[in-house]
């Protein structure tokens, strides 16, 4: 079955700038691109740092104010630094927040929650920027045609199943998948729900088959144990 992963989402075309770029040339680039961010890379495509809208406001922000009070908090001293500075090195956040080929969409989510950012740089093993990925990039998923999906939880649940793949009936209508029919066990029943909520653009899954036979095990508390005799 396919799993899919950043590589099936990213945007391999990424505006970047090398660190002596200035600020007047990102600015530009952001407005002209339509974009939000951008990469610093070095000659080798190594991510060194990300400039972003947030950073380049700063320039804008303490353009009025006095020198800093030596006891101003980190923040504001930064933010300080990056609207005194004039080139993508001086602006940029760094290090570079990113996300290697081949993760999970799940591990991206994750990622860009966690962080708090809107996009993460793609990079292959040795660090070299290969893509970027977007909040909007996942959401997109979302906008899939109903058949689309349905053809791939279809082919999911083939694979899960092979050849023990009995009479079931699979409908998505606005991305919701609803799933009839029998199976011969409650465990493949359950499974059936997973591996469907699994694909991406699915909002729900309506899981209503039936079984045979119920092959669930209920788990032992986790105080339970075994007595020694």
């Amino acid at each position: 079955m396919k799993r899919w992963t950043v590589d099936d989402v990213m945007t391999r075309d990424v505006a970047t700038v090398d660190p002596t770029m200035g600020y007047t040339e990102i600015a530009d680039l952001l407005v002209g691109r339509g974009i939000s961010a951008v990469p610093v890379i070095d000659k080798a495509r190594t991510v060194l740092g990300v400039v972003s809208e947030a950073d380049l406001l700063p320039k804008i922000e303490y353009a009025d104010r006095l020198p800093h009070h030596p006891l101003a908090t980190r923040r504001a001293n930064h933010l300080r630094r990056q609207a005194a500075g004039s080139t993508a090195r001086e602006a940029m956040s760094t290090p570079a927040i990113t996300v290697t080929s081949g993760a999970s969409l799940v591990d991206v989510a994750r990622r860009l929650d966690s962080a708090r950012v809107k996009r993460l740089p793609v990079v292959d093993v040795q660090g070299h920027l290969i893509g970027i990925v977007s909040r909007r990039d996942l959401v997109r998923l979302y906008t899939r045609p109903d058949a689309e999906i349905r053809g791939d939880v279809v082919d999911m649940l083939c694979a899960a199943f092979q050849t023990e793949l009995m009479e079931l009936s699979v409908d998505v209508v606005a991305g919701i998948v609803t799933i009839g029919g029998q199976v011969a066990r409650r465990s493949m029943a359950d499974l059936a729900g997973a591996v469907s909520t699994a694909v991406p653009g699915v909002v729900a899954v309506r899981n209503e088959l039936r079984y045979s036979v119920d092959d669930h095990v209920e788990q032992p508390p986790a105080y339970w144990s075994v007595p020694v005799v």
